[in-house]
């Protein structure tokens, strides 16, 4: 099937690497994929090639507003639309679809792909029609589609290869590749990638010890220019802590990147279900929302995950809803959440996955 998946850009890399794996996922399963996506230029970065049209079964076209006259009337209708997180597909499209429907066209099956969240509205919501009230399109039917982490929802983007992958990855020749430390003995490898989290000095102060020194492994851009901010290149520094600041990853090197570090701090929707798959202990830094909705969001996650209260004490802390200073626990504590992190991970495992389910459900709805 031929699908148009629409993407506007809020959150940078959250939601161009959400699309960009379902889009790379539909076309290595045999589908035709074309990715409309107002702000693309970091896929050079996370998806060399993307742009260019290098890999087979997508195509990425720059939405601009207004879109290059006769575009959309020069390409072939879709069976299949996705509208990412909410948002209206393109005007022009909308319009040439009303007139190819009023010249007898089949309508494709309309999707609108939300937020994955684990609160309880997501079970309720999945798969629910959404009649189109009004404008060129009225009478036509858009689906509730909500990504989620239970069998009552629409599951996560896991491609076919990935516990395989996993399974032959090794971490000691990807680090020294990237000229990172492979295997110090004693050091403990923790990877960063955080907004800009008001607990971020006393983290970085408190996490290395005499006795445990740790490797900081940085993201580059929000997260190095928050670790920037906070630890100067001329101030004094833990002299238990090393930093290494990371070039822009790929989306399987940052994958590698989770696997190799025996803690993964990670934020937004995209890494988070990579941290999930990588079975390593995590720490979530949920996307800030005005009216502090994110804190319900994030405690709904905690209460799915089962996270012992260590562990949940600490996402407080880091996201800045509790008023307490749990601080850093220790390597004790932070390994026992790697049972939890593996429970998690197996459960998910026995479910399948978002694009599975999302061929299914077209499918039944053509």
């Amino acid at each position: 099937m031929r699908w148009d998946i629409f993407c506007r850009v809020i959150d940078n890399l959250g939601d161009t690497g959400v699309c960009w794996r379902l889009c790379a996922d539909l076309a290595a399963r045999g589908e035709d994929v074309r990715l409309w996506i107002d702000l693309p230029d970091d896929l050079d970065w996370m998806a060399p090639g993307a742009l260019q049209g290098r890999w087979p079964g997508v195509q990425v076209i720059r939405w601009t507003d207004p879109l290059p006259a006769g575009l959309v009337d020069a390409l072939p209708p879709a069976d299949v639309w996705i509208e990412a997180f909410g948002c209206d597909p393109a005007p022009e499209c909308i319009e040439t679809l009303a007139r190819r429907l009023a010249a007898g066209a089949t309508p494709p099956v309309w999707l609108n792909l939300e937020y994955m969240s684990a609160e309880a509205y997501v079970e309720r919501c999945h798969r629910l029609p959404s009649p189109v009230m009004s404008g060129p399109l009225k009478g036509l039917t858009k689906w509730f589609f909500y990504p989620g982490f239970t069998p009552a929802t629409g599951g996560l983007l896991r491609e076919p290869g990935l516990p395989a992958r996993q399974a032959a990855f090794d971490a000691g020749r990807w680090l020294s590749s990237r000229r990172l430390p492979a295997g110090d003995a004693g050091r403990h490898r923790i990877s960063l990638f955080c907004y800009e989290p008001r607990p971020l000095r006393d983290l970085l102060a408190g996490a290395g010890t005499a006795s445990h020194p740790v490797d900081w492994l940085v993201a580059a851009g929000r997260t190095a220019d928050a670790v920037a901010t906070v630890w100067p290149a001329d101030a004094p520094r833990p002299p238990h802590a090393r930093l290494h600041t990371l070039p822009h990853l790929t989306q399987f090197d940052f994958d590698h990147l989770l696997w190799s570090c025996d803690l993964n701090f990670v934020r937004g929707e995209d890494s988070l279900v990579r941290a999930l798959w990588a079975g390593k202990p995590f720490v979530w830094h949920i996307y800030p929302q005005h009216d502090n909705a994110h804190h319900a969001k994030l405690d709904a996650f905690l209460d799915w995950l089962d996270a012992p209260p260590s562990l949940r004490a600490f996402h407080h802390w880091w996201n800045d809803i509790a008023t307490g200073h749990p601080g850093w626990p220790g390597w004790d504590v932070v390994a026992t959440w790697r049972a939890c992190a593996q429970a998690a991970r197996a459960r998910l495992l026995a479910q399948p996955d978002l694009v599975r389910q999302l061929l299914e459900f077209v499918r039944e709805r053509r």
